[in-house]
């Protein structure tokens, strides 16, 4: 399995659209790895999470074709994870697939329903799965279980774990997780997962209500390993950073590496 962080942000991007603060200007001195778009992963090139703003831009950046995606896993609505306007631009004139590739929406009824006008006019080429957690699924080589985050609370939240039938390896992917609910601590303890990826949105600052930062994460770690879900040779990686939170990577580096934890940035790609 093949695993590109196209975007490693929380919702404002890292620096901020319109910011000044003190966290923004430090990472547009220093550039690089501290340059950071609203959160994405593409899994072997036709299994992408989230559709954040940052689209246009990933496509440029890494040479994607997009056209290839065939299944599109929403974590929630928010426009950060679902700038579903971009959709739109499946539909010629604005796009001629001539691949007359076609790509299921997997989400949450808020999903379904933003959609619902692009699903039901074919020249989309787009279908909608509604997903409910721990009910899993196969999609393409794929067997994927939905688990319900602690986010967004106007709607089922959630994030996804992949397992490759053809592989044998098996992906978390949580951006806006907090600190998982019971039923999803109770229904992870069946998996063993070889690469994690965890919401680090509050870097050091506590809390784990909607989000998770530092302390969060190491803690989710440890009960991960303490469940058999992670063993010694399993590898976990933080996303989903915010500007509040204040470290720069290679101050990530320092609080999270000798825990077990790497630091994921745009553009990285990892191969399992």
């Amino acid at each position: 399995m093949r695993v590109k962080f196209l975007g490693t942000a929380a919702a404002e991007g890292w620096p901020g659209v319109f910011c000044q603060c003190e966290n923004c200007r430090r990472a547009r001195e220093a550039g690089g790895k501290n340059i950071r778009t609203r959160s994405s992963v593409l899994i072997d090139d036709i299994y992408k999470v989230d559709l954040p703003p940052d689209t246009y831009l990933h496509v440029l950046k890494y040479g994607l074709d997009l056209s290839r995606v065939e299944h599109l896993f929403i974590t929630h609505t928010h426009q950060d994870h679902f700038y579903f306007e971009e959709l739109r631009m499946r539909k010629s004139p604005f796009a001629h697939i001539l691949s007359g590739t076609v790509m299921t929406v997997y989400g949450n009824e808020k999903v379904g329903d933003t959609i619902a006008d692009m699903v039901g006019d074919p020249d989309y080429k787009l279908r909608f799965r509604l997903c409910e957690p721990f009910k899993s699924f196969k999609a393409g080589d794929m067997r994927v279980t939905p688990m319900k985050a602690d986010h967004a609370y106007d709607q089922v939240a959630m994030f996804y774990i992949f397992e490759s039938m053809r592989e044998g390896k098996t992906v978390m992917v949580g951006f806006d997780t907090g600190w998982f609910p019971p039923e999803t601590w109770e229904a992870i303890a069946e998996f063993r997962i070889d690469l994690a990826i965890f919401d680090c949105t509050n870097g050091p600052l506590e809390g784990r209500r909607g989000h998770m930062g530092i302390t969060a994460v190491l803690e989710a770690k440890a009960e991960l390993e303490k469940l058999g879900v992670l063993g010694p040779e399993s590898i976990c990686f933080a996303t989903h950073f915010s500007h509040n939170g204040g470290l720069l990577h290679h101050q990530l580096e320092e609080k999270l590496n000798p825990h077990g934890v790497l630091v994921a940035y745009d553009g990285l790609e990892v191969e399992i």
